[in-house]
């Protein structure tokens, strides 16, 4: 079966880096499964899960609060501004951040609309990890 390389890069470290044959991202407009061959493009992520296939297999799910991946037809690599497994991922540390966010985005109520924008952003990307926590 055809693979391609996937690297997965948080402002941390270098969390993935491997031949894959599939990936499905969270991008801003929905989920994206890309398989070898892909169309290339730069789409912005949302809070959400990659789902790494290996031979048939799901053997990675991460979650991203959000980024950038850049797909070429040999190559993914996602940049995220954020990366957990979701594996480490622990429903009252979700919720906590739920409230966080919850209270950020209160908080710039009379901010500028970028500003808003950008905490709406964020309190949606952790509604997400919370779903995603309940479901693991």
């Amino acid at each position: 079966m055809a693979t391609f390389q996937l690297e997965l890069v948080s402002p941390e470290k270098l969390l993935l880096s491997r031949q894959v044959d599939m990936v499905i991202i969270p991008a801003a407009e929905g989920e994206m499964g890309v398989l070898p061959g892909h169309a290339p493009m730069i789409v912005a992520l949302r809070g959400g899960a990659i789902r790494v296939t290996e031979n048939g297999q799901v053997t990675e799910s991460l979650f991203v609060a959000g980024g950038f991946a850049e797909v070429t037809p040999e190559r993914v690599t996602v940049l995220a501004d954020e990366a957990t497994p979701l594996s480490e991922i622990s429903r009252a540390n979700a919720e906590a951040r739920v409230a966080e966010a919850e209270a950020e985005y209160n908080a710039a109520a009379m901010a500028s609309p970028e500003k808003r924008d950008a905490a709406m952003a964020r309190l949606l990307s952790m509604r997400n990890m919370a779903t995603l926590a309940q479901a693991s």
